[in-house]
């Protein structure tokens, strides 16, 4: 399950928001504090992955601390779910 969603995390990621549909995001490559995200793609992939996934995302968590790799976000949506 977690494969999944890591790889759904990263083609959302590499296709939507860096508009590179064959770039390979590792599971623990830095997303916010790279500057490879901004602030507004933040919000962006919040709400995906509350409609792909179901879970819900404070605004306050959408941050370099809890949402700045995909291991991190993974494990968030796991926990929810």
């Amino acid at each position: 399950m977690t494969t999944e969603i890591r790889t759904a995390l990263a083609q959302y990621i590499a296709k939507e928001i860096l508009q590179q549909p064959k770039r390979v995001i590792a599971p623990d490559a830095p997303l916010i504090s790279s500057g490879l995200i901004d602030s507004f793609h933040l919000v962006d992939l919040g709400l995906f992955v509350e409609d792909k996934f179901g879970v819900r995302i404070d605004d306050a968590e959408l941050n370099k601390e809890t949402f700045d790799t995909i291991e991190q976000l993974t494990a968030i949506i796991v926990e929810r779910q």
